[in-house]
């Protein structure tokens, strides 16, 4: 396992997390019957709170990366080259 393991999970992650957040923006979104009842800050701090728990469930492993290895054992691995 190569440090650019590490990027590449930093990079699928953060592409999933705006993926999930996005996600989330819409239901909360389409949820509103009319657009100016669309309480914004609650859109916000709803695809926040997606992207951190995507992160946060990242850390266990993502298929694009290493197998599927999670964030520890790519580090372990990276370390010990």
């Amino acid at each position: 396992m190569e440090k650019t393991e590490i990027i590449q999970w930093v990079e699928a992650a953060a592409v999933r997390a705006v993926k999930t957040a996005a996600q989330a923006a819409v239901g909360v979104i389409g949820a509103t019957t009319y657009m100016g009842g669309v309480d914004w800050a609650l859109v916000a701090s709803t695809a926040a709170l997606s992207a951190i728990l995507s992160l946060l469930t990242s850390v266990a492993g993502i298929p694009e990366v290493g197998g599927g290895a999670s964030v520890a054992k790519l580090a372990k691995h990276a370390k010990a080259e």
